[in-house]
Parts: C-alpha cells; structure tokens; sequence
C-alpha cells in the first residue's frame, strides 16, 4: 500500500467523491472502508440529485405530520420501542431545530449547499468519465386531495424564491406525464430539473474503478480510532494495524460518530433506516421519479429495475431489519399505481446518517484541523456529494472554502 497523503475512511459516494477530488488536487489518497466500495446507503438509495430538496426534514411540518406517522409501525416514520429512550436526546435536538428561526437558517445553509453541489456536478462527472450515467427525467410529487395540495404550497414559494422552476398540475395534465396514476391523486408538482443517476450502486462503483486507476488504494478495514501526532494521523484498525497520513477525512457515513468520538467529538449522529425493494425493469411503464409525500416514499427507474423505497426509521445501527417495512410500501405502490407489478423484488436496508438540523458535518476537528469531517447527509449524501468532495479538498489543501462552513461546524451541537 503506497504511503498516502490522505486517507479517506469510507468507501461510499461522498468518500469515493471526496478521494477523486484530492487526486485532482496532486494528492496520493488510499480509502479504507470496513466493508468495500457502495456497500452502504450509496448502493440502495433513490439515485437521486435532489437539488430541488433545499427544505429541511426538521421543519413545522414534520411536526405536524409525527404523531399520527409515529401511530403506524409500519408507516413513513417509526421508531422501534426498544430505541425510543436512546434517541430521546437526538429527537429533542430536532424538535428545537423546528423553530423557524433555526428552519431558516438551515434552508439557507442547505440552499448554498445545493447550489454548489449542482455547479460542480457536470465537472465532476466529466472528470470521473461517468457523464453518461446522468439522467434528467424529472420529478412528481403527488398530493391526494386539495388539502394536501393546498399544505404543500408555502414550500413550494420558497423553492420560487431561489429560482427553482416547476409546475403545478390537475390529474389531466399529471396522466399524460405519467400514465397510470390511480384517482385518488388529484394534484401533482412537476419540477423538469430533477437530475438521477442510472442506478446509484453502478455509479459508485464506477467512482471507485476511477479512483483506483488513477493510482488510489481502498483497503478493507474497520477503523477504531484516530490519534493526532504532531505532523500526521494514525488511523488505528481493527486488529491492532494502523496506517498514519498527513490528513484523514471521516466519511464514513452512519458510523462516523464513532471515530469522530476517539479525537474528542461528541456529534449527535443518528441513523435513519432506509427500506425499498427493486422489482425488474418491466414492472412499471415509469416516465419520471414519482414522490408520494403524503406516505414518505418514492418510486424510481433505475438502469437495473424499478425502485419502491424510502420512509425513516430511527432505529440505530444493531437492531436486525424489519423487512414488513418494505413489503408495506410495495404494497401502496401497488394501490397507487395499478399496473405496477410486485413480483421478482429484492429487499434491501441500508442506514442513512443524520443530524438533528438536516444538515451535515463539514468542518475539521476540534483537536487538530488534519482531521476533515464530511458526514450526516441524510437522505442527500449523492446529492451532495460533489460540492461536499470541492469543500473537502478546499480544507486539506488550506484554500478558503467555496461556501461559509460556520453552519455545518462540528461543534454547532
């Protein structure tokens, strides 16, 4: 394994981004990862550049909507009893981040975020050789009944204020989009500038064979501990092996809290548990990426078949999947989209990490700024991954970053 300069810990989309970025940059990178490239929530998610998604999931709204999803086991949000006294501090954490005040202030962050994500997208595929993989297919959101229509719309004037174009549809117009939609949904949103992704797993890995051509290493490594030195890091490894570089960044999704904890950080990090199943391509005549907010999941098309999933579940990173979360939303989506075929699906879980105020940790280290923190993105790590991947190499190479970082602090909590 070469000597590195930096060492990414973490082989999923932003780790992998992250590596790439650095490589541009002149520096020899190696990755560890305790399982391998797109092994996580980068192999499973919506494929989704959700640029448009500048709300965030703490908000009023939510509120509104917990009590009655929290009475379904099985519905858009759940948390499993014996992990309710466990997440109570993280759910206070939200409940505070849904003041107004504080929702504007992370809309903001979010909305610069997003901006630069979308800049260096195109350049950034370029670069990685992946450009044809990008789709733009659009996306609707469908609302049953004028109330919910009507709920909706504040979000969408402010999604107008920052310029991001859509359009409101009645069934008519929604049917011609996409065929098939049952009766119940009388109203829709279009937004044209929805990006995705032929399938997120493909696309990962292809950012990993990338990397590893230009020269880059991933070893396979679960890494229990960082130890600042005066000139360098030591990455310690199960096992007892360390590796040591001059800069580490911890991108290593839903478990970083855990190494972050072993320099001194005490970050609220908690794991939504994302559910789908992915049915053969032929099961859905599907035209563009359907959101069904009202119940918290999407159904996309993917390169390799058609995705039914989403939903959160705090649950933490030990308890054994529920899999009856999945077959529930199949089996909306099979009400809400008749022609939609359940059969030949394969179930997937995978673990999202998230922060009480939607926005993730990009920031260095409190004990030593050779340490880079570039996690808790949520439901938007592909997303955000390529402005997250300019940010970070923005601060291992001591340049002033492209965006003000004061909101995504580590130390924020």
């Amino acid at each position: 394994m070469i000597i590195p300069d930096v060492i990414v810990i973490g082989a999923g989309v932003v780790g992998l981004s992250a590596a790439l970025a650095l490589q541009q940059c002149g520096k020899r990178v190696v990755i560890v990862d305790r399982e391998g490239p797109a092994a996580g929530a980068s192999a499973g998610n919506a494929g989704a550049f959700a640029f448009t998604d500048i709300l965030p999931l703490a908000s009023p709204g939510i509120l509104r909507k917990a009590p009655k999803w929290l009475l379904d086991p099985l519905g858009p949000l759940s948390v499993p009893p014996s992990y309710a006294l466990r997440i109570a501090p993280w759910m206070f954490r939200f409940w505070r981040a849904c003041a107004p005040r504080r929702v504007a202030q992370s809309m903001a962050a979010q909305t610069a975020l997003m901006d630069l994500s979308k800049a260096e997208l195109e350049p950034f595929l370029h670069r990685a050789g992946v450009s044809s993989m990008l789709r733009n297919d659009g996306n609707l959101q469908v609302y049953e009944g004028e109330a919910e229509f009507r709920a909706s719309l504040p979000g969408w004037q402010a999604r107008a204020d920052h310029g991001i174009a859509f359009r409101h549809m009645d069934a008519e117009e929604m049917a011609q989009t996409q065929p098939g939609l049952a009766p119940r949904f009388t109203h829709g949103t279009f937004t044209p500038g929805w990006y995705s992704v032929a399938d997120p797993k493909v696309y990962t890995l292809e950012l990993a064979r990338r990397f590893a051509a230009d020269g880059g290493e991933i070893g396979r490594a679960g890494v229990t501990a960082l130890r600042p030195a005066e000139n360098s890091i030591e990455v310690v490894c199960a096992g007892g092996t360390s590796l040591r570089a001059a800069h580490v960044v911890v991108a290593a999704g839903a478990f970083s809290h855990r190494i972050a904890r072993t320099v001194g950080e005490r970050i609220p990090l908690e794991t939504e548990r994302g559910y789908n199943t992915t049915l053969p391509s032929g099961a859905f005549d599907l035209r563009t990426q359907i959101t069904f907010g009202g119940h918290g999941f999407v159904v996309t098309r993917l390169s390799t078949g058609i995705r039914v999933g989403g939903a959160v579940e705090l649950g933490g990173l030990d308890l054994p999947p529920n899999f009856g979360r999945s077959r529930a939303m199949l089996k909306k989506a099979v009400s809400f989209l008749p022609g939609l075929d359940p059969q030949g699906g394969s179930e997937w879980m995978g673990f999202r990490p998230s922060l009480p105020d939607s926005l993730p940790v990009i920031d260095t280290a409190r004990a030593t700024q050779r340490v880079v923190y570039a996690f808790g993105h949520g439901h938007l790590g592909l997303t955000q991954s390529a402005g997250t991947a300019r940010l970070v190499a923005d601060l291992v190479e001591g340049r002033t970053p492209a965006i003000d970082l004061s909101p995504f602090s580590a130390q924020r909590f």
